[in-house]
């Protein structure tokens, strides 16, 4: 393999079918605009979109605006917007090239190239994966907080100056396809958060309140006969992309690859059955639509979610890497079938089967292929464990049911925070000095606790004192379920 040789649509040819696209890439245009260049989007809706367009014959092509990353533009822009997905398998990594990202702009150098594909009628689709950080919510109301640095100076902004924020060019792009009296059109937000099509709809609302453009009631009122923000839940494992990474894709394709990405096998998404506009037939390639996405994110986010914080600190405690040698322990597998029978009652009726799911979670968790980082999974505890094990666990106290489960994670978390290498996490400073002050471990969980903004289960006698007498055991190296 030639340095010099890049991927491209000329050395496509070359490869054999089995390693090139499912689709030409010369017979798709722009119908999809998506905000995000990560490498989850590139693993997850544009592996959906081509699959959707081959077994359709209709061009879905996606065109990627960068917020911020201008050389991943020009990196995918040399590459003619191809790149290569290897699945990692327990029985061996199966690389293709993936060929539905047609176009990528750089959202501030391209800005007036984004608000006319915005407007274009042939465009019917918008997708984000920004992360919950692009949104510039207030923690306060849920709204967009317009006081935030970035959205105030978007606000101030002359007419032809680049936005900065993904909300800002947005709903500039959106007002522009308003005035323009252009057709209906689907914005779907693929972010790792609950609600998203709500939350994605409200900032952009409130943009448009907060701007100083005098039609601006008029463009709401548009938008809300013209604009649809689906709910979405989205899960694939794609770890970052290392150095062997590109080494095993260009041994496959026998060609450069400058911006491969890598995912597990398993992929799901799941969407609000709610647009305005056409869609690609995602559901071709195994995309499930249905009413309502929230028993299926409260699902992932207390039993995948859930069983991935437990499984980062009770590993950690054992001395152990990654999550699929947590699973070689013999306490592994019984961990996450433990945790996700707990926790069941809690969810509701009309979602997944949660003995089906936790079948799922064995074999993904398992695969030796996946190296997920425990430390990775374990940061920013103080914030993810508030979401993915307090409600239940308040919700199966307050109905007398056992939760001894939760109790030996949240113990396992507990002692996480004593540690000199504990995760990183916002609030570390607070969470460190309560091993300081308190003289009995039950003091200890109350306090760490409270700063988690849980006074309530602080006040669990019983609760308290069970997570307390845990911690011997896991200080010493052992996981007793």
């Amino acid at each position: 393999m030639s340095a010099d040789d890049l991927l491209s649509r000329e050395s496509l040819r070359r490869l054999p079918p089995e390693l090139r696209p499912a689709v030409d890439p010369a017979e798709l245009r722009t119908r999809v605009v998506h905000f995000g260049l990560g490498a989850f989007h590139r693993a997850h809706q544009a592996v959906f979109t081509e699959n959707a367009a081959a077994r359709s014959g209709e061009p879905w092509g996606i065109t990627a605006v960068a917020p911020r990353s201008a050389s991943t533009v020009r990196a995918l822009r040399d590459q003619d917007c191809l790149y290569s997905l290897t699945e990692r398998r327990p029985d061996g990594h199966r690389t293709r090239v993936v060929g539905s990202v047609v176009g990528a702009l750089a959202m501030g150098p391209d800005a007036r190239t984004v608000d006319a594909l915005l407007a274009d009628p042939e465009v019917t689709v918008v997708t984000l994966t920004v992360t919950e950080k692009g949104y510039h919510r207030s923690p306060s109301t849920g709204g967009l907080d317009t006081a935030a640095g970035p959205v105030a100076a978007d606000l101030a902004a002359a007419a032809d100056w680049p936005l900065t924020t993904v909300v800002g060019r947005l709903a500039a792009g959106l007002a522009a396809r308003m005035r323009a009296g252009a057709p209906p059109i689907n914005v779907v937000s693929c972010d790792n958060m609950a609600d998203n099509g709500a939350a994605l709809s409200r900032v952009i609302h409130d943009y448009i309140r907060a701007s100083t453009w005098p039609d601006r009631a008029e463009i709401l009122d548009r938008l809300a006969e013209s604009v649809a923000f689906p709910a979405t839940v989205v899960d694939r494992i794609v770890p970052a992309t290392s150095e062997a990474d590109r080494a095993v894709a260009g041994a496959a394709l026998g060609v450069r690859d400058a911006l491969p990405v890598t995912g597990e096998p398993y992929r799901q998404w799941v969407l609000e059955d709610s647009f305005a506009a056409p869609r690609p037939p995602w559901e071709l390639d195994g995309a499930l639509f249905v009413p309502d996405v929230a028993p299926y994110q409260l699902t992932k986010l207390r039993l995948l979610n859930g069983s991935h914080s437990a499984l980062a600190y009770l590993g950690a405690a054992a001395g152990l890497t990654t999550i699929a040698e947590t699973m070689t322990a013999d306490w592994g597998e019984r961990l996450v079938r433990s945790l996700c029978a707990e926790v069941a009652p809690t969810l509701p009726a009309d979602g997944p089967d949660p003995v089906a799911y936790a079948d799922d979670l064995v074999v993904r968790f398992r695969n030796p292929a996946m190296h997920h980082l425990l430390r990775q999974i374990g940061s920013d505890g103080s914030v993810k464990i508030t979401e993915r094990w307090l409600p239940g666990l308040r919700e199966l106290r307050a109905h007398g049911a056992s939760t001894a489960v939760l109790e030996l994670a949240l113990a396992a978390w507990a002692e996480s925070t004593r540690r000199a290498d504990a995760p990183a996490d916002p609030a570390a400073e607070a969470l460190a000095a309560c091993w300081g002050t308190a003289t009995r471990p039950a003091e200890t969980v109350r306090a760490l606790l409270r700063v988690l903004g849980a006074a309530d289960l602080a006040g669990d006698e019983a609760l308290t004192a069970s997570v307390a007498d845990r911690l011997p055991a896991l200080r010493a190296g052992r996981v007793e379920i």
